[in-house]
């Protein structure tokens, strides 16, 4: 029983840390630049395209690959936040959902046409194949770099957010746009870069859990309910809550398929309905900070 539920924490764990890091960059768009993006699913899914393209076509080790696909998904959202988002702050949320929408089925043909309509996988060096004893089991290396590289994306944002000019401006937008232009902040700079880096963290989240959630086309579209439940229960705004959700529903349905594989997903979802009844706002809703 021990060693079960060690199992269960251990790979919930690292499924946490996945879904943490395609879906903190949700959790800002939504709520902190109020802003319903439900296409955010899509720069996961460039994330592990660009990485198994990379690795398989130009031969790029994978640490490089990871860190160039993060950059390929970051680049692309920069380009459609300037382009097309950008123009819908502000508007009605409906408008919001029929434009996210129609670009999440405009990457899901393009996907299909690219690269067909089967899983992609993201090739991985003979280091990280096979697995590690870490003393009561034996573990997936990958999963085991997927919780690492999580950390660090942890402690990375923790850092912008915190310990930089840039998460000082990014708060003073949040709290109150309009002064802060008037101070001399560009406003729109500062909410194009947060939706580059979110759209980046998915990226490197799409690629370090490809094992987990495999790319395929309709990767934005099958886990778009996963991402979105993260940033309901963890509250909209917060960084941190979209951490202990993922923590949580990662824990919960990593239990079901141990325990009632049939059953794992709906648990999922009974947990985010629970929550939900409890705290509609969720877990740590913040209106205007992080």
């Amino acid at each position: 029983m021990a060693s079960l539920l060690a199992s269960i924490l251990i790979d919930g764990f690292a499924y946490g840390m996945v879904l943490f890091m395609v879906s903190v960059g949700l959790t800002v768009t939504l709520g902190l630049m109020r802003f319903v993006n439900l296409a955010h699913g899509m720069f996961a899914m460039i994330g592990g395209y660009a990485a198994a393209s990379l690795i398989t076509m130009a031969g790029v080790p994978y640490i490089l690959a990871l860190i160039l696909a993060a950059i390929v998904a970051g680049i692309i959202a920069l380009g459609l936040e300037i382009s097309v988002i950008r123009w819908m702050y502000g508007r009605p949320e409906l408008d919001q959902v029929l434009l996210t929408i129609g670009l999440v089925f405009i990457g899901i043909a393009l996907a299909g046409m690219l690269f067909g309509n089967s899983l992609v996988p993201v090739p991985l060096p003979d280091m990280l194949r096979g697995a590690s004893d870490l003393g009561f089991r034996v573990m997936p290396t990958q999963r085991i770099v997927a919780a690492v590289v999580g950390l660090l994306s942890l402690l990375a944002i923790w850092l912008l957010l915190d310990r930089t000019m840039f998460g000082i401006r990014l708060r003073a937008t949040v709290d109150n746009a309009r002064a802060a232009g008037e101070l001399g902040i560009n406003t729109r700079r500062v909410y194009a870069i947060a939706f580059s880096v979110g759209a980046a963290l998915a990226g490197l989240g799409g690629v370090v859990g490809a094992e987990l959630l495999p790319v395929e086309p309709y990767y934005p579209l099958k886990y778009l309910v996963l991402f979105l439940a993260v940033v309901a229960v963890g509250g909209p705004g917060s960084v941190f809550g979209s951490l202990i959700a993922a923590l949580l529903l990662g824990t919960v349905e990593t239990a079901g398929k141990y325990l009632a594989p049939g059953f794992a997903t709906i648990g999922l979802f009974v947990v985010m309905l629970l929550v939900l009844s409890w705290r509609p706002d969720g877990l740590f809703h913040r209106k205007s900070r992080l």
